[in-house]
């Protein structure tokens, strides 16, 4: 399962490569685009779903970066009689039997669930009142703003970047032991005015700063570094130390 916008660092797997494999041993190939498959809206971006085409199935979230609120799944399907074989129920109750003659969809027969909320209508809503140009303004302007945040890590001798910045999340991490970088962590959440997560890149504990909220100005990032770096001059770590391999000054 090929996933586009991993879930620590969103990065992407090689999906044409992926998609090959499948298809030489006649696999089914479902895409977690969970995160990073709105991204495909802008133009400039369409790339990462370049082999999407060649899969069975294919997953995304609003509810991570599309301005919905939790929980809503998108599923789309080049096979939906394989959910149904897989997934409806050999002899439905009477009581949720539609009848033939309907011509309904019932959406039991394609997932777990039996019964769910109207959560398509939430979404709905984004779609009708931003539209895709909207919509496609507000994700470049988080990208916009992960980078310049990214520019401001990568200009202060205390940090450093733990992985590309390839949407709207930034890894990043104090050039100090995986301790120092958790309690840095725990004092900006403390103060209540930011909320950063951590994660481990390559056997280090590293930051991570994610932009998904459609009220989030860049007068909010500037108040993040802000008080990330006060929270480092107030702390007992190291307020510098050089990175990997460099020889202590």
């Amino acid at each position: 399962m090929p996933t586009l916008g991993t879930t620590s660092s969103t990065s992407l797997d090689p999906l044409p490569e992926i998609a090959a494999i499948a298809k030489r041993y006649n696999l089914w190939l479902h895409v977690d685009a969970a995160y990073a498959g709105p991204a495909a809206i802008l133009e400039e971006y369409r790339h990462i779903l370049a082999g999407a085409e060649l899969a069975d199935s294919l997953v995304l979230n609003p509810h991570k970066w599309l301005f919905t609120p939790v929980d809503l799944s998108v599923l789309y399907t080049r096979n939906p009689e394989a959910f149904r074989r897989a997934l409806s129920l050999s002899q439905a109750p009477a009581y949720i039997q539609t009848g033939d003659n309907l011509n309904a969809v019932n959406l039991s027969d394609y997932s777990v669930a039996l019964g769910r909320r109207f959560r398509s209508l939430k979404l709905w809503f984004v779609l009708r009142y931003y539209g895709r140009q909207g919509i496609a303004e507000i994700l470049r302007g988080h990208m916009r703003m992960a980078r310049e945040f990214g520019e401001r890590v990568v200009a202060d001798p205390r940090f450093e970047l733990a992985a590309p910045i390839l949407f709207s999340l930034v890894c990043f991490r104090l050039r100090g032991s995986d301790d120092e970088n958790r309690e840095l962590l725990e004092r900006v959440n403390s103060t209540g005015e930011a909320l950063l997560s951590g994660t481990t890149l390559r056997g280090k504990f590293v930051l991570r700063l994610a932009i998904g909220n459609i009220a989030t100005t860049d007068a909010d990032l500037d108040a993040t570094w802000r008080l990330v770096s006060e929270s480092m001059l107030s702390s007992d770590a190291p307020r510098h130390r050089p990175p990997d391999g460099a020889p202590e000054s």
